[in-house]
């Protein structure tokens, strides 16, 4: 068959993709396919699960304005497919006096974004609203939620094929060419033949798009991000969402607390250079990928300019004593025994060879093939949204 259209990588990004092709035109012929036996078996199911608002984002770029965008429509979707969430509100905490004078611009930020209810907080206030929460002043974000984006994914492609997707799953992708008016994807299970093959790859996305010299010199990094959740009985000390002011000379927000629309209060993530693209151990370790990262010019410039702070997200995840020190700058009660070690994820990080970070949502188009050359937080939420452009570009031409 010859399939007009060809998703590479069941993420949310890909499910959402498929799923508001399909809504466009029911009779594409497409076919999705993944390396792993379902979909959202990486970043999207691995992830903290939170719906983000949209407040940290710089207006105008494409994170802000497919944040809110994805944020409207997904909420939407759940509503009208019964996929549970719960818009439960997060606090961002501000320690001292220096994060306290940076929570103005989160606030201009957030109101230029177009979010509403935004309330700057008393000490006083932010214990009414979390009354464990260390903190001088703090802003309430009342938009922020819970979700499983795994359940989201999964229901995704349920739709979509329920209007004739097909799904390929166990097949990994080994090359792309152009023959024609036609592009070949080469997988372990055969070659797909369609007209477009749309690049979702995520922790791949750059090596997919090498095979089509399309990279445009970026390279994938990724970086584990470690949780840890607490017990049963120490539960109580967190109500909803608490984060922390995020530190500017960092590009990571930086450990915080989440309720789990599942049940359970998840505290993390670090963020660390995983030693392989899909590394969730600290143990886990690919020789070629990681001489080829090492190799990287971005990373060494990278190493350079945070090598400090590196240096302390590589202790806390070694030293249980040292992540649980982090913590307590939110919840100055969390002692180490509250914490038990819980799941891992790997964000991709695209990279340019200077060593900045891209740190916008990034697609490409070559003939027969869109790239999606990047795709950080805030994807899961926006991933309608990011589904509609995909489409668009597709579509349109």
């Amino acid at each position: 068959m010859l399939y007009d259209i060809v998703v590479i990588g069941a993420g949310i990004v890909g499910t959402a993709t498929a799923y508001r092709l399909k809504e466009r035109q029911p009779d594409l012929r497409l076919c999705i396919i993944d390396k792993e036996e379902g979909p959202a078996r990486h970043q999207s199911g691995r992830n903290s699960g939170v719906i983000h608002s949209g407040i940290y984002y710089q207006p105008g770029s494409h994170k802000a304005l497919h944040c809110r965008k994805g944020y409207e429509a997904l909420l939407r979707f759940c509503d009208q497919h019964e996929v549970r969430y719960d818009i439960c509100g997060k606090i961002i905490a501000a320690v001292n006096d220096e994060e306290a004078a940076r929570l103005s611009g989160i606030m201009e930020k957030g109101i230029a974004n177009g979010l509403t209810g935004l309330r700057r907080l008393s000490r006083e206030e932010a214990l009414e609203i979390e009354p464990h929460v260390h903190c001088t002043s703090a802003i309430l974000v009342p938009q922020t939620g819970i979700i499983s984006y795994r359940e989201v994914a999964e229901k995704q492609l349920e739709l979509a094929c329920n209007t004739g997707a097909e799904t390929r799953f166990n097949t990994a992708l080994t090359g792309l060419q152009r023959v024609g008016n036609e592009t070949i994807v080469q997988t372990t299970a055969g070659d797909i033949r369609c007209k477009t093959a749309i690049n979702c790859t995520g922790l791949y996305a750059d090596k997919t798009a090498a095979m089509t010299h399309q990279s445009e010199g970026l390279k994938v990094l990724p970086f584990r991000g470690e949780f840890y959740e607490l017990v049963p009985e120490r539960q109580y000390l967190v109500r909803n969402l608490i984060y922390p002011v995020p530190n500017p000379a960092f590009p990571f927000l930086g450990v915080h607390f989440t309720r789990m629309v599942e049940g359970g209060i998840e505290a993390g993530p670090n963020a660390v250079l995983a030693f392989r693209r899909e590394g969730y151990s600290r143990w886990d370790v690919n020789v070629p990928e990681l001489l080829e990262m090492l190799a990287f010019p971005g990373l060494h410039r990278i190493a350079e300019k945070y090598w400090r702070i590196e240096l302390e997200e590589l202790r806390r995840s070694f030293f249980k004593s040292a992540f649980v020190k982090a913590l307590q700058r939110l919840i100055p009660e969390i002692r180490d025994e509250d914490l038990v070690r819980a799941r891992s994820g790997v964000r991709a990080m695209a990279c340019q060879k200077d060593g900045q970070l891209v740190d916008d949502f990034l697609i490409r188009r070559s003939e027969g093939v869109v790239h999606v050359l990047n795709a950080p937080s805030p994807a899961a939420t926006a991933s309608l949204a990011v589904g509609d452009w995909i489409a668009d570009v597709v579509l349109t031409g």
